[in-house]
């Protein structure tokens, strides 16, 4: 009687799985594809729901930049709709990404009023895959902070860029990835089990007096990155976004605009990883930053281009003085730069209390402040105790530009560059970075970034060197209500004035 119930609870169990099976083959109409992470058509499409539903365990959106680094992002798309729900991946560049989460939100929350267990599950698993490189990690990120979404989803990065730094910081590596279907499932998998890390962001502004006669020159509309957006008020222009990475000005800035510029003209000859990080090696020689004391005049040194004052302290503002031998700058939020190294480094305890400095995290509100004086000082970051010039930790950090022996510099934020015209009169240019809120990152267990809140997160070190406005008020109006990153909700926050930018 006993082996007689045993056979008869297995096949009872083998008569559930099979028709469990055959639901879920006729709901998605493929075997193939992978039902942990699918998102059923009536929640992307519309149409009838299906009699059977199943709640994935990770469902995701794939954003899939196709002219990143490596140029693997087509193969990519194909494996990805091969895998998952064709209408759940999406090539960044045929669909605005705001576009997609507006109109996904918009079905689910319709959903969810409706009584739809499943569409409240997918909502609160929801996850986001952006395929690219650095500047594709933060247009997602921009455009998950300007929504305003109810549960912002994580966003994990695949990284097919050149650099990856983003990437890199949260444990999802510097190569570009494989593009079959074992090397997708292997990351869709580290993707379920990654957890969620907050992180800063934050805001940038910038801000010229509308060109005069022998003034500064706009910048090209197409020349600003996905972050970064233009908008006019009487008399001045500014310029606004955000990052979550770093702000850079100079040498490397330079680099990475001649790179850009050479891969629009000749796409074709980027194709792969190695050949483009071996062209931005052949760009920092030709353009003598090797020798720059001796290539480059020393007003294109940082301290002959600008004045730069940081916020140490909510509110209060003071004057950093640095070497006048430091060409390059940069405003660090996640340990990984150039390629995942790390320009802070690891001051040890002795030094974090004598220079008042305190470990770096992700979440803490504060920029870590790195200089460099030229390609062979970048090289150090190679080395075990590598690491910049540190120069300071702050809330904030302001940039003022007068006129003086060059007329334009170059900038660049997380990946994206851009020539900056400087005034040649007695005009000023000023950029100010403030901190301005958290998103949420996905992060596998090998990611260097820490956080403050993280009892794992160690503030251990090793022994290393030490290197050693006039303000008129502004209204605020319709027009202040522009983007942070790439969606129209964005308002400044009212603690930031920007009459100072004048």
């Amino acid at each position: 009687m006993e082996f007689r119930n045993r056979i008869s609870g297995c096949r009872l169990r083998d008569s559930i799985h099979g028709l469990v099976s055959r639901s879920w083959e006729a709901m998605v109409g493929d075997r193939g594809k992978l039902k942990e992470f699918y998102i059923p058509n009536y929640i992307l499409v519309g149409g009838a729901m299906p009699k059977i539903k199943f709640a994935p365990a990770c469902p995701v959106i794939v954003f899939v930049n196709t002219r990143s680094g490596g140029q693997l992002g087509g193969e990519l798309l194909l494996t990805y709709r091969a895998l998952l729900n064709e209408h759940q991946v999406f090539d960044l560049g045929e669909t605005a990404p705001e576009k997609v989460l507006h109109k996904l939100y918009v079905a689910l929350e319709t959903l969810k009023g409706s009584g739809d267990v499943l569409a409240a599950d997918i909502q609160k698993r929801l996850r986001i895959i952006a395929a690219g490189g650095d500047g594709t990690a933060g247009w997602l990120l921009s455009v998950v902070s300007d929504l305003k979404l109810p549960n912002p989803p994580p966003i994990a990065t695949m990284p097919l860029g050149t650099g990856n730094n983003v990437h890199f910081a949260f444990g999802w590596g510097k190569k570009n990835p494989g593009t079959d279907r074992q090397s997708v499932q292997y990351f869709l998998n580290q993707v379920k089990t990654a957890k969620e890390m907050q992180i800063d962001s934050w805001h940038i502004i910038m801000r010229m007096r509308t060109r005069k006669e022998g003034s500064c020159d706009p910048i090209a509309p197409l020349e600003l990155p996905h972050s970064l957006h233009a908008f006019h008020q009487e008399g001045f222009q500014t310029f606004r976004g955000g990052f979550w990475n770093y702000f850079s000005m100079g040498m490397d800035a330079q680099i990475s605009y001649d790179f850009h510029a050479q891969r629009k003209l000749h796409a074709e000859k980027f194709n792969n990883q190695l050949i483009n990080q071996s062209t931005y090696f052949k760009l920092g020689c030709t353009q003598g930053w090797f020798f720059a004391s001796l290539m480059h005049p020393s007003s294109r040194n940082i301290a002959h281009l600008t004045k730069i004052k940081i916020m140490k302290r909510q509110g209060h503002w003071e004057e950093l003085h640095i070497s006048p031998s430091i060409r390059s700058i940069v405003c660090l939020n996640l340990p990984s730069f150039s390629g995942g190294l790390d320009p802070w480094g690891k001051p040890n305890r002795k030094k974090l209390r004598y220079r008042d400095l305190t470990p770096p995290y992700v979440d803490d509100g504060l920029l870590e402040i790195v200089g460099f004086r030229d390609a062979w000082h970048g090289l150090a970051l190679l080395a075990p105790k590598g690491h910049g010039t540190r120069l300071a930790q702050a809330h904030g950090v302001r940039f003022e530009f007068c006129k003086g022996a060059v007329d334009h510099t170059f900038m660049r934020i997380d990946g994206e560059p851009w020539k900056q015209p400087l005034p040649v009169d007695n005009d000023t240019v000023v950029v100010e970075i403030s901190h301005f809120g958290q998103v949420s990152m996905l992060a596998t267990p090998s990611k260097r970034s820490k956080s403050i809140s993280d009892p794992v997160s160690p503030a251990t070190s090793h022994d290393d060197d030490d290197d050693s406005s006039n303000e008129e008020e502004y209204p605020e109006d319709s027009g202040e209500r522009k983007k942070f990153g790439a969606s129209d909700t964005f308002k400044i926050p009212d603690r930031i004035d920007i009459a100072r930018f004048s």
